[in-house]
């Protein structure tokens, strides 16, 4: 059964895209087949991953029937993307027919078999495209910094999931909180986490054991094209990122043995 995850928080900054690019590069590596969407109208998951998107069709296209999802995905060195650009930002007030929160689990319906794994990159609101995703997911990753900022936004979608679950998709579930641009060292980065453990905890999840660490290579690698993944690998957020591909593809997609 094809996995689709997203990756979600309303506060911004806190790692979602970069979180979204590791998946589907280091999934792909691995020899899974991997669609990233974008719905985020900012459109820098394409742009991490070396697109021009302000050259083609995008997931705006295919949520207003402008365009099919099948002639609307882009192939990249990375795995496959479904792009996104400004125009979402209309979706608020353009997606007001009846079971709009269904819209892009119809069109992902109509290629999930060509994918192990759909990834879903999401805006850092709780609107109706967040709604989507999560209508649309099987599981939701919840990247957080670790500042209280940051923790607040996690807490608050927590009413929004349970409302999902109880009005549309029952089976949603939450993989686990991700804590990125986290220093061991800092009193705060060691407070976070046990309050994002209590937060989990409400979450029915985890806290994922591996802590993305802060780095430059990480706001470098979109300026290339590319997943800090493929820009610096030996980097240590890539290898804490590596970690994170390792727990959400499990023992059907292996790592791969590094020289």
């Amino acid at each position: 059964m094809t996995q689709v995850i997203t990756v979600t928080n309303q506060k911004g900054g806190v790692g979602k895209t970069t979180t979204v690019s590791a998946l589907v590069c280091g999934l792909t590596q691995r020899g899974a087949r991997v669609l990233g969407v974008d719905l985020d109208p900012q459109g820098n998951l394409g742009f991490t991953l070396g697109l021009d998107i302000g050259d083609g069709y995008t997931v705006y296209d295919v949520l207003t029937g402008a365009h099919p999802i099948e002639a609307s995905i882009s192939h990249t060195d990375y795995g496959d993307i479904l792009p996104s650009d400004i125009m979402l930002s209309t979706a608020e007030v353009a997606f007001t027919a009846p079971r709009r929160e269904f819209m892009l689990s119809q069109h992902l319906d109509a290629v999930k078999d060509r994918y192990d794994f759909i990834i879903i990159d999401t805006p850092p609101a709780l609107n109706i495209l967040t709604i989507n995703a999560y209508v649309a997911s099987t599981g939701l990753i919840v990247p957080m910094e670790a500042e209280v900022l940051s923790l607040v936004g996690v807490s608050q979608i927590q009413d929004t999931i349970e409302t999902v679950r109880k009005s549309f998709n029952p089976d949603l579930k939450v993989l686990g909180i991700l804590l990125n641009k986290y220093n061991q060292r800092l009193t705060l980065s060691r407070e976070i986490l046990d309050l994002a453990e209590a937060v989990a905890e409400q979450l029915d999840s985890r806290v994922f054991p591996t802590r993305v660490r802060r780095g430059v290579d990480v706001a470098m690698a979109p300026a290339h094209g590319q997943s800090v993944l493929t820009y610096q690998p030996r980097c240590k957020a890539a290898m804490d990122l590596r970690k994170i591909v390792d727990a959400v593809a499990g023992p059907r997609f292996p790592a791969l043995k590094r020289r």
